[in-house]
């Protein structure tokens, strides 16, 4: 800042820096695309797995663009902002984490030379926009409907989104526990479906065995043992009956203070207690269950009752596999023992077994009725691919889920960004500024085809001409085979990709692109801890 008298004035501190204007945005745009490299690889069936080391020392082993740029370290702002694209992407849809960094940074890429050439940002931004709204529509004109039962369909959709993971090479069995895991959490409220994945699907990882081994439950399992020796490990038709009440005697949370003043107190207290225990152990057995669980703590005398009864009991199960139980077996959560009524006994399991797997003991409540959660039981050599192969799973579940709520289809390997740059750059009005700033977008849209070719070793530059000629004649489905880096009809191939991840891919990247051009002025500078 310049003083009166020419002479410049000191507003910010002397130890912070600056970048505004031009240095700024290009400062921003530089950051974004080395964060696309970053990831540029991992795109695509032949895409490259990266090896990172995390600041304690384990190791992690993924082509996920997620899980990637969750565990790099920066410091350049722009960058984090970048980053958080990926999360917003993953949390929002499970799927297209990469293609979105990737299109972000070719989208901010291409706004360079525009820069350059003095367009002002905003102007660069409505063109932008109007490219978003164009790319919107020509995703709905050439989406296809799904209908959700139609299983063959289903399962091209899955086996082309884990296509390009690592654990593509164990076929058509993860796809099928994708379908099935998610189909039974389905619930039908007429108007809309519930697919609460998160909540009601566990994926229960045990190193050991083979990934032959892995199966969904037709109910739920949670690694814990009975509570005493004597209780009954296998029950048919078992009568479930949850709980999230101590059945221990209730300790005072503060220091309490009991004055004694006969030689016959104690033992009194003592007989209370017991009698407390007695009276909520009554009031369970009273409606006949086979198996008692508990969210919290079950004294000895307790289960010494139960044990009597011929009760097997759990403690200290957490909240969410509760209420995962209480789905699958059709069971409510008492909170009170003297509140138990018949309808709050889960009555809907087939087989109650405790069975031992390595050296863990597991609960297992199979072969229920109508379960409406399930577990995702994962076997495999090590933990690193039992990390990678729930990871790819999740993102096969998200896409299932993504479908079921909006059965629309899309072609994939690129074609569906083919189809959109050209519906973009018929739609703008030739020799407007705006226009220009729209024919990047549909510009940086070809670095998805481009991209796949790429990592497959194709010669990019003939496969890309040869792709616009096809676009051009109209047939929108043609796009590149990963594997083979040949020109390819996506429809032919049976290769389809969700509406929703790729509307929520295109509308995430320009977003973020038109967030960081505002930017004019990137101040960073510690401040003193004596200055708070």
């Amino acid at each position: 800042m310049m003083g009166p008298g020419g002479a410049p004035v000191m507003v910010l501190n002397t130890s912070t820096e600056r970048d505004t204007g031009r240095s700024a945005q290009m400062g921003n745009i530089a950051a974004a695309r080395a964060v696309a490299d970053i990831i540029r690889s991992t795109l695509g069936p032949r895409s490259m797995l990266k090896m990172l080391l995390d600041p304690m020392g384990g190791v992690v082993l993924t082509n996920d663009g997620h899980c990637i740029l969750r565990e790099v370290d920066v410091s350049h702002p722009a960058a984090k902002s970048m980053i958080e694209l990926s999360r917003a992407q993953d949390e929002e849809v499970g799927d297209g984490t990469t293609s979105v960094i990737i299109l972000s940074g070719e989208i901010l890429r291409r706004a360079a030379p525009l820069l350059e050439r003095n367009i002002h940002p905003t102007v660069v931004i409505r063109g932008y926009k109007q490219a978003l709204a164009a790319g919107l529509e020509a995703c709905r004109a050439i989406a296809q409907q799904l209908d959700p039962d139609d299983t063959p369909r289903l399962q091209e959709l899955v086996t082309s989104t884990i296509g390009t993971k690592f654990s593509s090479r164990w076929g058509s069995r993860l796809v099928d526990m994708a379908i099935n895991a998610v189909k039974r959490v389905v619930t039908d409220h007429g108007s809309y479906k519930e697919v609460d994945i998160k909540r009601f699907v566990r994926v229960e990882r045990i190193p050991g065995g083979e990934l032959d081994d892995c199966r969904v439950l037709d109910g739920v399992m949670f690694n814990k043992d009975v509570t005493h020796s004597k209780m009954a490990r296998r029950i048919e038709n078992p009568r479930v009956l949850l709980l999230d009440c101590p059945l221990e005697y209730k300790k005072g949370d503060s220091q309490v203070n009991v004055e004694m003043m006969g030689e016959d107190d104690f033992n009194q207290l003592l007989r209370q207690e017991e009698e407390y225990i007695e009276t909520i152990c009554a009031q369970i057995v009273a409606f006949r269950p086979d198996v008692v669980i508990t969210e919290k703590g079950l004294s000895d005398l307790a289960q010494h009752y139960l044990v009597k009864a011929g009760i097997t009991a759990f403690r200290r199960l957490r909240k969410t596999d509760n209420n995962r139980v209480a789905r699958a077996v059709g069971a409510t959560i008492v909170s009170r023992p003297d509140e138990i009524q018949e309808s709050d006994v889960g009555t809907g399991c087939g087989l109650f077994e405790v069975r031992k797997i390595g050296d863990e003991y597991f609960a297992f409540f199979e072969q229920c009725s109508n379960p409406k959660a399930c577990t995702v039981l994962l076997r495999g050599g090590s933990k690193d691919v039992l990390s990678e192969v729930e990871r790819n799973l999740q993102d096969a579940m998200q896409v299932v889920r993504n479908v079921l709520v909006e059965p629309l289809l899309l072609p994939g390997g690129g074609a569906t960004e083919m189809a959109a740059a050209k519906y973009i750059k018929d739609a703008m009005v030739a020799g407007s500024v705006e226009a220009h700033a729209a024919e990047a977008v549909a510009e940086a849209l070809e670095v998805i085809p481009s991209t796949l070719a790429q990592n497959c070793g194709a010669n990019t530059v003939r496969l890309l001409t040869e792709l616009r000629s096809k676009h051009a004649a109209g047939e929108h489905t043609f796009g590149v085979n990963g594997t083979t880096g040949k020109l390819t009809d996506m429809s032919a191939l049976h290769v389809w990709e969700p509406f929703s991840v790729k509307v929520q891919t295109l509308k995430t990247a320009i977003e973020s692109a038109t967030l960081l051009l505002r930017i004019d002025d990137v101040v960073s500078g510690m401040k003193k801890k004596g200055n708070q």
